[in-house]
């Protein structure tokens, strides 16, 4: 099996691969769309993408992915985001002036990095940080990224668990040709437009509130070519083919524009779900 991923080896959306399919090759990609491509023309098997974080938010890119190419949903994985400060094999963090990294992880160590007193220079992927480092061979750069980038490409890691707060997750969803056939505890995600009127977007919504259906995620992406107006992404508990879905997709189906079930997928039972 062969799945697709963003970024360069030892990116954090390899490492969530790793631990979501255990011994398959993981494919990297250079950009998200790439990932789609991959498993649309069949050169990968499936792709894992991130949606979310739970400190930056979400990864829209993918949103407008998701229903630009026709594939499903058939997983979903949480991974906890540790954050490592990484130089030379001989460097110390004494000696480090500039720090490089993803956007997103250079904010989300923002506050580690003002306490050193260190200058930042945003670049392309967290993994590629750590390759962009070797290739300078500068003793007084650093760069932020996991241990596996740190491995990979043979350098030190200085500082681990780098990041501000510790609460970072990520939330990957798998994406296939596909849909899986599964049992058990499962999770829908869906995207829809309503008219946009008075009362519309609510009585979409009460669909589900009217049936005891547990929302965990709502999202909405402006509507191409239709300025204000928005499709709605909406994930939610219970898989379709079952009561009472099949009830709230049939009531929201009578009124929406536009109705897509992005996938049904078994639900994933991560550390922080289990917190609260």
């Amino acid at each position: 099996m062969r799945a697709a991923f963003q970024g360069e080896p030892g990116a954090y959306s390899e490492e969530a691969g790793r631990a979501y399919y255990g011994a398959v090759e993981m494919v990297p990609c250079e950009t998200f769309e790439d990932v789609f491509l991959a498993v649309t023309n069949g050169t990968c098997d499936s792709g894992l993408i991130p949606i979310e974080n739970s400190l930056a938010g979400s990864i829209h890119q993918n949103y407008d992915l998701l229903l630009r190419y026709a594939l499903h949903i058939t997983g979903e994985y949480t991974l906890r985001v540790r954050h490592c400060l990484i130089g030379f094999p001989d460097a110390d963090i004494s000696s480090i002036s500039k720090v490089i990294s993803h956007p997103q992880a250079l904010g989300q160590c923002a506050a580690s990095l003002r306490k050193l007193g260190l200058k930042t220079e945003a670049v392309y992927d967290t993994a590629g940080s750590v390759k962009l480092l070797k290739a300078s061979g500068d003793p007084t750069c650093a760069a932020i990224a996991s241990r596996r980038a740190a491995e990979i490409y043979g350098m030190r890691i200085l500082r681990e668990d780098f990041e501000d707060n510790p609460e970072n997750y990520t939330r990957f969803l798998e994406i296939m040709p596909r849909p899986r056939i599964f049992q058990g505890s499962a999770k829908t995600s869906i995207v829809f437009t309503v008219k946009n009127e008075p009362g519309a977007l609510y009585k979409a919504l009460n669909a589900f509130a009217a049936r005891n259906i547990d929302l965990t995620k709502i999202e909405s992406r402006p509507l191409v070519d239709k300025t204000w107006d928005y499709l709605f992404y909406i994930d939610f508990t219970g898989a379709v083919g079952t009561e009472p879905v099949d009830g709230a997709l049939e009531e929201l189906g009578r009124s929406a524009l536009l109705l897509r079930v992005l996938g049904c997928y078994p639900r994933f039972r991560d550390e922080l779900q289990q917190k609260y």
